[in-house]
């Protein structure tokens, strides 16, 4: 049961990518990118905590601890703050794709109307 309702989701998703493609291929382009990045940088922070918790556990002593802990937050603060900065910079691209293709590059001069 659990298989087939997998299998109709992945249809499902596939269903609207073609249909996002058809739509806006540059578009569905820079929202597969955000897609791809996401994953990219939670699997790097998934393998840092599990490398945090080796490094937790050998910790001899409560101050010892503590600064391995403070370490990883900053660099996790620092890794997200940058992260995030990155989703906005692709999300900014993708909204400028999206009015590019939006554009006819037809330009209509009002005095060719009859009055």
């Amino acid at each position: 049961m659990a298989k087939q309702k997998q299998m109709q989701m992945t249809e499902n998703a596939q269903a609207l990518t073609a249909a996002w493609m058809a739509v806006s291929p540059t578009a569905t382009k820079a929202w597969m990118d955000m897609i791809s990045e996401n994953g990219r940088f939670l699997t790097e922070r998934f393998q840092q905590d599990l490398e945090i918790q080796k490094a937790m556990l050998s910790c001899r002593t409560p101050a010892e601890l503590m600064q391995v802990q403070s370490e990883f937050f900053a660099k996790a603060i620092t890794q997200y703050t940058d992260h995030a900065a990155r989703l906005k910079a692709m999300m900014s691209r993708m909204v400028e794709y999206a009015v590019a293709d939006a554009q006819t590059g037809h330009a209509r001069g009002y005095d060719d109307v009859p009055v």
